[in-house]
């Protein structure tokens, strides 16, 4: 399952919205410094859609906002 992610750095929470089927808005406390807002990302998505970490993986727009996410389910 693929879904996409726009992704919104340095929020006061940590917040994952549903816009569309299979749309999403990141809200994410992380800079995007040294990978670190991608890692929180993925964290975030584990938990809000209950799989383990090792399921996601960022396919596309590792380096930008809007973000293309591949979850094994």
């Amino acid at each position: 399952m693929t879904i996409k992610v726009k992704v919104q750095p340095k929020s006061s929470k940590s917040e994952l919205v549903e816009i569309n089927d299979g749309e999403y808005k990141a809200y994410l406390k992380s800079a995007p410094v040294d990978n670190k807002a991608n890692e929180e990302l993925i964290k975030l998505l584990a938990k809000e859609l209950r799989v383990k970490k090792y399921q996601i993986e960022i396919v596309k727009g590792l380096t930008s906002r809007n973000k293309v996410v591949s979850i094994e389910k």
